[in-house]
């Protein structure tokens, strides 16, 4: 998985993370928060480029989303 998110990827998961870490030590609330928009947001995207690759017949490249099955 870390190839394909190649070293920018990588950096961006250090700053979202390191980003959270942050706000947890002074409000663990509302990291926690925070986490779950972030993962909501991941989980969006995710199913949209899952239906837009199943629309062109790449639909099992995902990991099995989009539900056309």
């Amino acid at each position: 998985m870390l190839d394909k998110l190649g070293a920018k990827g990588i950096v961006g998961v250090l700053l979202l993370l390191g980003g959270l870490g942050v706000v947890a030590w002074k409000a663990p609330i509302v990291a926690v928060g925070m986490a779950l928009v972030v993962v909501g947001f991941v989980l969006v995207a995710w199913g949209l480029v899952s239906g837009l690759m199943a629309s062109f017949g790449l639909g099992g490249m995902m990991g099995g989303g989009g539900g056309f099955e």
